[in-house]
């Protein structure tokens, strides 16, 4: 019997990402930000701009996802992990090549954005607006959202302003609303590094539904266990460029050769 076809839902080819690093103090205007430039203004001169460093962060990366599968991202800190992602998810312009997607793919911690000095409840409901849920479904879901999230361990915190939370708490959050519906296309990045073990494994059962529900799920970590248990296949970008593509533990395993000498 026949397999039955796999379905793209991401197309990367032959993409190239690059921006602009301005340096020092001042800003991208003319006069500049800051004291610098107020009294610039003041004075009615004019400061020069740094013409700015440009950065080439993704280099000719080119590669196929499929319908049901978890992709994970692994190379060193600048290798354009994160920048890719942003480029799949619509939010860093291509300068070369293209990318076709199925569906708007949801960036974890964008798509639902929180806001500090609202409470997290506030947040719950605006942030899953942002998503497309309507009134009634956040109603319906916000019990587990909030179950899920654990933020209300701690003296019912999500009846306070997001501001009193420490990091790992308003990253799972995102996390859980970003999880309350099904994606074409979820981009996470970093998510999976917070909270104890006990939500590390709600989450990676998570994304194991959202798989099954047809969507691709890509997930950047700096945690290689994380990757090996929730990721099929791996992605390997290393200055920029695509260096291996193929299963998760091989994928991991050679990268770990490489950052350790072996390669």
């Amino acid at each position: 019997m026949a397999e039955a076809p796999r379905i793209p839902t991401v197309v990367v080819d032959d993409v190239h990402v690059s921006y602009t690093v301005h340096g020092g103090g001042a800003g991208h205007g003319p006069e500049g930000r800051g004291a610098a430039g107020a009294l610039a203004r003041l004075l009615g001169g004019r400061r020069p701009v740094p013409a700015g460093r440009r950065v080439h962060a993704v280099r000719g990366v080119s590669f196929v996802a499929y319908q049901g599968e978890a992709i994970g991202l692994i190379g060193s800190n600048g290798s354009g992990k994160s920048t890719l992602l942003k480029a799949v998810a619509g939010l860093q312009p291509v300068e070369r090549g293209r990318i076709h997607t199925r569906g708007q793919p949801a960036l974890l911690g964008v798509n639902a954005a929180l806001m500090n000095d609202l409470t997290g409840e506030r947040n719950v409901i605006l942030g899953g607006l942002a998503m497309g849920m309507s009134r009634a479904e956040i109603r319906e879901r916000y019990d587990d959202i909030v179950e899920f999230s654990g933020v209300n361990e701690k003296e019912d915190a999500i009846s306070r302003p997001l501001r009193t939370y420490s990091s790992g708490m308003a990253a799972r959050l995102r996390f859980s609303l970003a999880a309350a519906r099904s994606h074409d296309v979820l981009l996470i990045d970093e998510a999976l590094a917070t909270g104890d073990a006990r939500f590390q494994r709600r989450s990676r059962r998570r994304i194991d539904e959202l798989r099954a529900e047809a969507g691709t799920v890509f997930l950047v970590s700096h945690a290689h266990a994380t990757l090996r248990e929730t990721c099929g296949r791996a992605l390997w970008l290393e200055a920029g460029t695509l260096r291996m593509d193929g299963p998760a533990e091989e994928v991991v395993a050679a990268y770990e050769a490489f950052t350790s000498g072996g390669a």
